[in-house]
């Protein structure tokens, strides 16, 4: 495995490549989830490119980046158990070096959800995948469900901007107790991390109101609400049903395919999850179908 520092080495190695590439782009402190998207790109490629940058751009002011687990040892070392070809450890100046004043903005998948929590937070994101997939040449590039929104901005701006690639989405990965797993749990106390666990179980009621015939959606988000309640620690910032494709609000009666998100914060931290409902469409093929593609 290459571990390349500079933009020179990471085109070098992608000028000698032949056949198809996947990539799969991180901010470090991996888990099994991010195994889980590696474990993808190495099957359906002939070659993997793989970065780790903590991107500044992304966090906002009331965020402290300075706090973001940083554990580059451990990281590369999952990175060469699951095969990657080359790494991309970039210095933030090779990424954004004096005088950069380039972004990219978008302007409605963006609204809502997230981007309403975090303002400029997928400018910042857009802006730095953008300039990962000049510098990678994917043909694939893979990204985990639990960053949906994420997912879809980035779909947009592959269709946008014609990048000549596809966007993978794998399902997420879990805890034995259903918590998403995600580089935020770190920061839960123990009484957090247990309650963390209500917030799949939230889902999963969702889930299972909608199997069972509910439409109407305040009382789909009404049922996760509950659920949520039944952990004092929890202070739930939103539950919301959207279109799985254009992410605009779901109306009074939900549709068939609509994506369930729920974020809440356990003191400090955010946590976010979210499924397709139905539930069956919670797999690699659907939901890059609805959220990728």
């Amino acid at each position: 495995m290459i571990v390349a520092h500079s933009i020179e080495e990471l085109r070098h190695w992608r000028a000698s490549c032949s056949g198809s590439v996947g990539a799969v782009y991180t901010m470090g402190a991996l888990h099994d989830g991010h195994a889980s998207l590696l474990q993808a790109a190495r099957r359906e490629n002939d070659q993997v490119v793989a970065t780790l940058f903590v991107n500044p751009t992304q966090f906002s002011a009331s965020e402290d980046l300075s706090r973001y687990p940083r554990r580059l040892d451990d990281d590369l070392a999952i990175f060469e158990r699951e095969r990657a070809d080359l790494v991309f450890v970039p210095p933030v100046e090779a990424m954004y070096p004096p005088r950069f004043q380039t972004t990219v903005s978008l302007a409605q998948v963006t609204q809502g959800l997230e981007g309403s929590r975090r303002p400029g937070h997928f400018s910042g994101v857009a802006t730095v995948v953008a300039k990962l997939f000049n510098l990678t040449q994917p043909h694939r590039c893979y990204f985990g469900q639990k960053d949906a929104q994420q997912v879809v901005v980035i779909r947009q701006m592959v269709r946008d901007l014609n990048f000549p690639l596809d966007v993978i989405v794998c399902p997420t990965r879990r805890e034995a107790d259903g918590l998403a797993m995600s580089s935020r749990n770190i920061y839960l106390s123990p009484d957090e991390r247990k309650a963390a666990s209500a917030i799949y179980r939230a889902l999963g009621a969702v889930a299972a109101l909608y199997d069972d015939g509910e439409r109407r959606r305040d009382r789909l988000i009404e049922h996760a609400m509950r659920t949520l309640s039944e952990e004092p620690l929890i202070q739930p910032d939103y539950v919301s049903l959207n279109d799985a494709q254009t992410l605009e609000p779901a109306g009074e009666v939900v549709p068939p395919v609509v994506l369930l998100s729920i974020t809440a914060a356990l003191g400090r931290t955010h946590l976010l999850d979210n499924a397709l409902l139905p539930l069956a469409l919670n797999n690699q093929t659907d939901l890059t179908q609805w959220l990728g593609a």
